[in-house]
Formats: C-alpha cells, sequence, structure tokens
C-alpha cells in the first residue's frame, strides 16, 4: 500500500478524522465542523506579510477566507458592549484585549465596535477602568440608545 493511501477500515469508519486529499479539495467554508483535521492550518491572511501589518487599516488588509472577518459570527452573542464615548479615556485597553479585534480604533482613538464580529465576551468591559466604565454589557436585544438611558452611576470608593 502507498504511503499516503488510506486502509479500507479508515474509510468505512463513520465520523472518521481520516479523509483523503480529495475530500479536502473544497473550500473551508464548505466543509463542516466535523470535517477539518485537528491541527490544520487556518492562515489570517492571503500570501506574504510584513510585521508591518500593523500599520495597515483592518478593512485594507488582504484577509485569507478562512479569516472571520469573512463571516458573520455576531449572532452568537446573548450579552453585547455598548460604547459610552462620553465616558471613553482612550486608553486602547479594550483595543488591546479583544480577542475579536472589534474594537474599531484609528490613531489611538476609539471609533466603534464592530458588531459582525463580536461574540459578546465581556473582556472589553472588564479591563475597561473608567469609574462608571464607558463599555458596559447589555441584553443583545436591548437598543444602544436604551442601554445609554440605563448607565451605571459612578461608583463612590468603597462600594
Amino acid at each position: 500500500m502507498a504511503k499516503n493511501q488510506l486502509t479500507e477500515e479508515q474509510k468505512a469508519l463513520p465520523g472518521s478524522l481520516y479523509k483523503s486529499k480529495e475530500e479536502f479539495a473544497n473550500s473551508i467554508w464548505d466543509q463542516g465542523w466535523d470535517e477539518l483535521v485537528p491541527g490544520a492550518a487556518v492562515y489570517s491572511f492571503e500570501g506574504e506579510i510584513e510585521h508591518t501589518v500593523v500599520n495597515i487599516n483592518p478593512e485594507d488588509r488582504n484577509v485569507a477566507e478562512t479569516n472571520s472577518m469573512n463571516k458573520y459570527v455576531g449572532d452568537w452573542r446573548v450579552v453585547k458592549p455598548v460604547w459610552n464615548v462620553d465616558l471613553c479615556i482612550d486608553c486602547q485597553n479594550c483595543w488591546l484585549y479583544c480577542p475579536d479585534s472589534s474594537i474599531i480604533s484609528r490613531d489611538k482613538e476609539m471609533l466603534g465596535i464592530d458588531y459582525n464580529h463580536c461574540k459578546g465576551c465581556g473582556i472589553c468591559s472588564d479591563v475597561c477602568p473608567t469609574n462608571p466604565k464607558s463599555l458596559v454589557m447589555f441584553d443583545e436585544t436591548m437598543k444602544n440608545e436604551d442601554a445609554l438611558a440605563q448607565w451605571p452611576e459612578k461608583k463612590k470608593k468603597g462600594e
């Protein structure tokens, strides 16, 4: 048997991790969650990138097909961060710690939240140093205007 050929036993396993090369010919987005091989390389960008990619605005980057920027994943959320621009000190903690790159910032100034990719983890709110916080988590179904009207009051020391 050739080195990379599957045995009949391997092919017969239901939901098997053993896949032939032809089974991987489809786009990664055509595959189900259970069809990716553990350890598969999922690239963020197409082609070669320079270490200066941080200097390129996200909308101008040459992202790969497998990058989440190509898919809407905001419907995973049950809570969302709402940003109060009047309280924000542009410390950039939220931008730095957001695992989904959903904080929109240019020239060290926060501009908003990318709700198409935010998954509602709450890290941005946790790292916000202002009192009251300029990012607070609210129910996904609440309108941002209603959330701003219900903003928490400043906490006194010891509360």
